[in-house]
């Protein structure tokens, strides 16, 4: 299914982020975030935090304990770790997201794909989650302490019945995309370097465009709120949190 057209007048920004690459930027309450897989291989691995207090951040367990779910889809939020929604997936046209793989580092990088080094390689030299992540945590003022597993979009690992992980290669497709509306300010923190489980020996992380657009208003029956319980009470906890703005 394609995802909804949005209204050129609706966007504030777009942006083409390649692969393995980082991004960040204040997404605003009221705003909302589309990522698009422009070639069906991009692992889009993302993180919030409290742009106010940076010690409030995405929560995976708590997100997946709270909605009953391991993957993450339309209808699901990203909650905080003070029991606020972030951001809430309101449109995605993949039908799953991986909540649980976490990120690649050096040495998954190297197991699977080998080495190449800037000095040889440049611009094409091979790059893993965890670098990128600190390299944009550290121009927000913050650091190791604060990686935390991150949602791996465009991605799918399911658990079998002994509780072992599995990989899905060729998940996603040209064009896929998620929509994540901010119900609160977050400080969007992305990578598109290889998920950890993706197989070698090609090294060739896709890329991914984004775009900011207004959202349209909270309905009452907004299916994100009214999908679990504890949806609806984190949503209120949003909006007792931002009660006092115009």
């Amino acid at each position: 299914m394609p995802a909804t057209p949005i209204a050129e007048s609706r966007i504030v920004h777009h942006e083409h982020v390649p692969g393995g690459r980082y991004w960040s930027m204040v997404v605003r309450r009221g705003f909302t975030l589309r990522l698009v897989d422009t070639h069906g291989t991009a692992n889009v691995s993302l993180l919030g935090y409290n742009p106010m207090n940076t010690l409030e951040r995405y929560n995976m367990a708590d997100t997946l304990k709270g909605q009953h779910v391991s993957r993450l889809t339309q209808g699901d939020m990203l909650f905080s770790d003070m029991g606020r929604v972030m951001l809430s997936i309101v449109e995605d046209t993949v039908g799953w997201h991986d909540p649980i793989g976490g990120i690649s580092d050096a040495d998954s990088i190297h197991e699977r794909f080998g080495e190449a080094r800037f000095q040889e390689h440049r611009n094409d030299f091979y790059r893993n989650g965890r670098e990128l992540f600190l390299i944009e945590l550290a121009k927000w003022g913050l650091g190791p302490r604060d990686l935390v597993s991150p949602v791996n979009f465009f991605q799918k690992v399911s658990a079998d019945d002994d509780g072992d992980l599995h990989y899905s290669a060729d998940h996603s497709h040209p064009g896929a995309s998620v929509d994540l509306r901010a119900d609160s300010d977050t400080l969007v923190i992305l990578t598109t370097a290889p998920h950890p489980m993706a197989p070698g020996p090609d090294y060739n992380p896709g890329a991914v465009d984004l775009s900011i657009y207004r959202s349209a208003p909270v309905r009452d029956d907004d299916a994100c709120i009214h999908r679990r319980p504890e949806n609806a009470r984190a949503y209120a906890n949003s909006l007792i949190a931002n009660c006092q703005e115009s």
